[in-house]
């Protein structure tokens, strides 16, 4: 009698689940403390705006190239290049608190307000624009996992990644929080970011196995030129018979977009994206002024949220990912979003942390769900170009949401947390109809048969 596996961290998958996790953890360690370090320099929350648009602007146009690569040089290497933009970028960080407060310019209008842009804020706008240009690693890392999950694995496999994430955004800014605090001030935090960046890399290196079989050994290459060493000539490698590698060779985003269901499926990214992106933008305007908490409140309460993720994306998805469909699981998660989004607008502490649980289960199971059933569209050649393409929707919304979010807070206050519902329960419509197509297409199929 053989025993079934059903430890939460496979040594197939623990490799990627921990790269993913020191990624997401060297992340989140900056966000507490980032808005204090660019006051300090001279910006404000005008600035600080702008410059967290900067990852979501250049991730838009690198996530694509990033996951195109990997599809041609494999998923290792291109992963080794992204952490290496993350250490470069953390590096250029930790310059900044070197480097002379000097004074470039300075500004002062009603729309932006008075700030100043010293020469450390500007190399700290150059690091966010590495981080981002290649912070691909979270689709490459996707489409690695695809590249090892099965039919039968691939909701679970999904759902530990997604608890690594949640994971890190837990210890990342409770460990800010406590070393900003010791006599090294926010000088400590990025060190340790940038030593998290490093093990990466290592880990990465020593530890990671590559995942695509179509991935060129650019190692046994004479470096002739720049198109030899990155393999821009793809060897032939496709599954027989698929038409999508016969029609998407270019791997443009107009290609891409002929895929059967990529278009309805980048459209819920886009929207999921934009929900989220009003929600961390109204956030923390709307802890401030209207429930007047303070860091550790706030604090506590994204903890909760990411706790209740970690339970739902890890045991309990793999629990239930057997027993339902992906698109089930992505329609309850969808319609528990829109209704956690419209609880938050009620100023009341119980009402506020009953949709922060509805709000958490239904990312838990709605993200994991959909990035596996993503991950079973098209030819596994494409993975990593149908990833990059997904994370540039992503970008987008991010960078569309971020902006109008703290706008619309201070008009409309907070319906904006309705207006993320109302996106979902768009989500939960086209999940619907998605779902009424695949069954008349297989109806049909089987009355042809």
């Amino acid at each position: 009698m053989t025993l079934k596996k059903t430890s939460f961290f496979t040594a197939k998958i623990f490799p990627i689940l921990l790269v993913n996790f020191i990624g997401i953890l060297g992340y989140s360690i900056v966000i507490p403390i980032l808005i204090f370090i660019v006051i300090d320099l001279g910006g404000n929350g005008f600035i600080y705006g702008i410059l967290g648009a900067m990852y979501p602007f250049f991730q838009f146009i690198g996530a694509p190239l990033l996951g195109r690569l990997s599809d041609k040089i494999g998923r290792k290497k291109v992963l080794v290049i992204s952490q290496g933009g993350t250490f470069i970028a953390w590096l250029l960080f930790l310059l900044a608190f070197i480097i002379p407060k000097t004074t470039l310019w300075e500004h002062s209008s009603e729309l932006t307000g008075d700030y100043l842009m010293t020469l450390p804020l500007a190399v700290i706008f150059i690091a966010r624009i590495v981080d981002g240009f290649t912070g691909g690693n979270v689709s490459v890392a996707n489409a690695y996992l695809s590249d090892i999950s099965t039919d039968e694995d691939r909701n679970k496999n999904f759902g530990r990644m997604g608890a690594s994430t949640s994971l890190g955004f837990v210890l990342g800014p409770a460990v800010a929080g406590i070393l900003a605090s010791t006599i090294l001030g926010e000088v400590l935090p990025l060190i340790l970011a940038a030593v998290i960046s490093l093990i990466a890399i290592v880990v990465i290196k020593y530890q990671l196995k590559e995942s695509n079989p179509c991935a060129v050994d650019t190692g046994k290459l004479k470096y002739q030129s720049f198109r030899r060493i990155f393999q821009v000539e793809h060897k032939n490698c496709y599954e027989e018979g698929s038409s999508e590698y016969a029609n998407t060779q270019g791997k443009s985003f107009k290609s891409i977009l002929k895929i059967s269901k990529i278009p309805l499926f980048y459209s819920v990214y886009f929207l999921t994206f934009l929900a989220f992106s009003l929600f961390y933008a109204g956030l923390p305007i709307y802890a401030n002024t209207i429930l007047e908490w303070n860091a550790t409140q706030l604090g506590v309460f994204l903890a909760f949220s990411s706790i209740v993720m970690i339970i739902v994306q890890g045991p309990v998805l793999s629990r239930i990912s057997n027993s339902f469909r992906n698109e089930t699981l992505i329609l309850v998660g969808s319609l528990l979003l829109a209704a956690g989004f419209i609880g938050l607008s009620f100023n009341s502490m119980l009402i506020i942390y009953i949709a922060n649980a509805l709000f958490s289960i239904g990312n838990g199971l709605m993200w994991p769900s959909f990035m596996a059933l993503l991950s079973k569209t098209g030819s596994k050649s494409l993975q990593g170009t149908i990833q990059g393409y997904g994370n540039s929707m992503g970008s987008i919304a991010s960078m569309i949401g971020l902006i109008m979010g703290g706008l619309l807070f201070e008009v409309i206050g907070t319906m904006v947390f309705t207006m993320g519902g109302a996106v979902f329960l768009i989500v939960s419509g086209l999940m619907i109809s998605y779902w009424f197509k695949g069954r008349s297409a297989n109806q049909i199929s089987e009355t042809v048969v």
